[in-house]
């Protein structure tokens, strides 16, 4: 791991989501430094599913070295921001850097996106880092080494990445535009870069929807953390890129990276957006799938190991099972591939998003002794 260099002692670090998940583990790197920390974050109140809040972030900040000022935010509200703002520049004299994290996600497809949740993410992921970044600028500029951070993904125009869930990608590039845009506004006077993870990780809410059996091919949030203090590290000529975590760690000499992984030597789930996932889904694409059965087929006349492996399913459902997972399947099945990366691939057509490929893959791993 990334071992801290007491770079970040006395910044001011203004971080959007930072009650939990990545935003709160670059919290809680920079407290290491003695840094201080604003969580501009929403929860306020424990969640019934999730943990923390801003207030509990706030004393592990400082338990660890770093000054906190825990900010009830909201990134779709102006003034909660701007007021925010206003009360770091008062505790800690100005802002240093700013990590643009707060982010909203559903992987539906166009029809099947309401627009509440389109306006929802284009208002957190793009607005929402537009406004934050705008509001907190005139501060930036006065320090030096300044860094706008925004936790999106490299702009990879490859229609794979858009077919499946077209408003979730147009909002979360929206935030890589922002980094392409500002870089250049700003350059010689604020870094401005994005940084996205080479694979999926594990964060309070994927364990709460898909289990430790997807959490085990993920990686935690540390290496994003690690990744992030690496990018705070460098001078603000080091701008407009677009950073993967475990490229970027690499060139920091860091060689092993089983430390980050849940369980080391399970195969790693890749992250959207990168060509290493798309080859991936690609590949996947290609496969052939079964022959048309006819339209006048019958599940009773179906027999081989497919019909006895949903046989044995049905046997294994029950209420619970059912109530648990709230989704309905349609499998188009060919070759050997887990519920999430189905979704991804396209092979898995699912009524929801993908957290219904996750709570599948949790499903499944509770019937596997049976199958």
């Amino acid at each position: 791991m990334l071992q801290n260099t007491g770079k970040l002692a006395g910044k001011t670090l203004f971080i959007t989501g930072a009650s939990r998940g990545i935003g709160k583990a670059i919290a809680l790197k920079a407290a290491r430094d003695g840094a201080n920390v604003v969580i501009a974050a929403k929860t306020a109140q424990v969640h019934p599913k999730l943990p923390g809040t801003i207030y509990t972030a706030a004393e592990e900040i400082e338990a660890l070295g770093g000054k906190a000022l825990p900010c009830i935010v909201d990134v779709r509200d102006e003034k909660q921001i701007g007021d925010a703002v206003q009360l770091a520049v008062q505790k800690f004299g100005g802002i240093d850097i700013l990590v643009n994290n707060a982010s909203a996600i559903n992987l539906n497809g166009t029809l099947e996106t309401p627009m509440k949740t389109v306006d929802l993410m284009l208002a957190v992921n793009l607005r929402g880092t537009y406004l934050t970044s705008k509001l907190c600028i005139p501060h930036l500029l006065k320090s030096k080494g300044a860094h706008i951070l925004n936790l999106s993904p490299p702009l990879n125009l490859n229609p794979i990445w858009f077919k499946n869930h077209t408003a979730y990608t147009m909002a979360k590039y929206g935030m890589s535009m922002c980094v392409l845009g500002m870089a250049e506004e700003f350059r010689g006077s604020i870094a401005v870069n994005a940084l996205w993870p080479k694979t999926a990780i594990h964060t309070a809410a994927m364990d709460m929807l898909g289990g430790m059996d997807v959490g085990k091919r993920c990686r935690n949030v540390d290496i994003m953390s690690d990744a992030a203090y690496a990018i705070f590290s460098k001078p603000p000529s080091y701008t407009g890129n677009f950073v993967i975590d475990e490229d970027i760690l690499r060139k920091e000499g860091i060689k092993d990276f089983d430390v980050y992984a849940i369980a080391p030597g399970n195969p790693l789930m890749p992250d959207f957006f990168l060509d290493e996932a798309e080859g991936l889904l690609q590949n996947l694409g290609e496969q052939k799938g079964l022959p048309d059965s006819g339209k006048g087929s019958t599940t009773s006349s179906i027999s081989g190991p497919i019909a006895e492996t949903f046989n044995i399913i049905k046997g294994i459902l029950n209420p619970d099972v059912v109530k648990s997972t709230g989704g309905v399947y349609r499998f188009d099945l060919s070759g050997e591939l887990k519920p999430t990366m189905a979704f991804m691939s396209g092979k898995l057509k699912i009524k929801g998003d993908m957290t219904l490929a996750i709570k599948m893959e949790k499903m499944m791993s509770m019937m596997k002794s049976k199958l």
